[in-house]
């Protein structure tokens, strides 16, 4: 837990919203551990004006939650375990977070982990229209099966009933696409989904060209005002996240990018101290065990420590008075 980055769930839970009420465009980055969190949080850029452009959400992936406890992407990680993760990316930052909450399940079941995710301070959850258990949409060779659209949507209804608060909100993410269906069943199950009391819409594509989402972005905007998108750029990530801003999305989701290095960077490791039978030339591709001790918040412990008690020999302290 990061002291330094402590909010109350209330606090965080309202801040996507509140940025989206404000027509302000998401930027949002995939986490799949307390320290992926940590980092990214952290991370910026200068931009013109001396300004820092920072990360404005947290994405936690049921890709890379799955792959990060060697499990494959079918919604066998089990939803105690999820919880866990959840509650260690909450406990290190302030930022949104937004959960992939795969097809939710059952509806009795999506309900209650909804509760949890809303007492937790996230502040959105995205499911999927897909049959359960849903396989991942970018795999080529797996069968995308569509679950019908009022049942799905009786899903969602169900699960805003059982919230206590509208800051928290339900995404449907829209697999049409994904699975050889036409934009017009997309646009139709957007309609039905929003009816219901879907909060926004997720449309995803696995195409490496982005035309089915320029144009679906295009026509949905041209009949819906003020419905927040989000939008999944890994296959046809040439197009910049501004231009997807300007085209109507709302939120843009770097999905599983920090796993994926960590993935790349681990079996580099690996093969070089293979190679060289020693460490030695591994530590070059390393962060310094101090940057890791000041992020992760050791150093800041061991100044309050010195700053609390006062030793008087060996194994004896006094607290200091101020």
């Amino acid at each position: 837990m990061s002291l330094v980055n402590h909010i109350l769930p209330e606090e965080r839970r309202v801040k996507l919203k509140q940025k989206i009420n404000r027509g302000e465009k998401v930027k949002c980055i995939e986490v799949h551990s307390g320290l992926s969190a940590l980092i990214c949080s952290q991370s910026q850029r200068v931009i013109p004006g001396n300004r820092p452009e920072r990360f404005d959400a947290l994405w936690i992936s049921s890709l890379t939650g799955s792959a990060s406890k060697g499990l494959p992407d079918m919604e066998i990680y089990l939803l105690e375990r999820r919880l866990e993760l959840i509650e260690e990316v909450c406990q290190v930052t302030k930022l949104p977070i937004i959960v992939d909450g795969d097809t939710g399940g059952d509806p009795t079941g999506f309900e209650y982990f909804c509760t949890k995710l809303e007492a937790l301070g996230v502040s959105a959850v995205v499911i999927e229209d897909k049959k359960h258990p849903k396989r991942n949409s970018l795999s080529e060779d797996s069968a995308h099966v569509l679950e019908d659209p009022i049942l799905f949507a009786g899903k969602i209804q169900r699960a805003k009933k059982a919230l206590q608060s509208d800051a928290f909100m339900i995404f449907a993410r829209i697999e049409s696409l994904i699975a050889g269906e036409s934009i017009e069943d997309a646009l139709s199950r957007a309609n039905i989904y929003l009816k219901y009391g879907a909060d926004g819409i997720m449309i995803h594509s696995k195409s490496n060209h982005g035309k089915d989402i320029t144009e679906f972005l295009s026509r949905f905007q041209a009949s819906k005002n003020n419905i927040p998108i989000i939008c999944v750029p890994t296959t046809y990530n040439f197009i910049y996240d501004k231009e997807l801003f300007r085209l109507g999305a709302s939120i843009v989701i770097h999905a599983n990018h920090t796993l994926r290095a960590a993935h790349k960077a681990i079996e580099k490791i690996c093969e070089v101290i293979l190679e060289n039978d020693r460490s030695y030339e591994a530590d070059e591709l390393c962060t310094p065990v101090k940057e890791i001790f000041s992020m992760v918040g050791y150093d800041a412990a061991l100044v309050r420590e010195r700053s609390l008690y006062k030793p008087l020999g060996k194994n004896k302290y006094s607290i200091k008075t101020a």
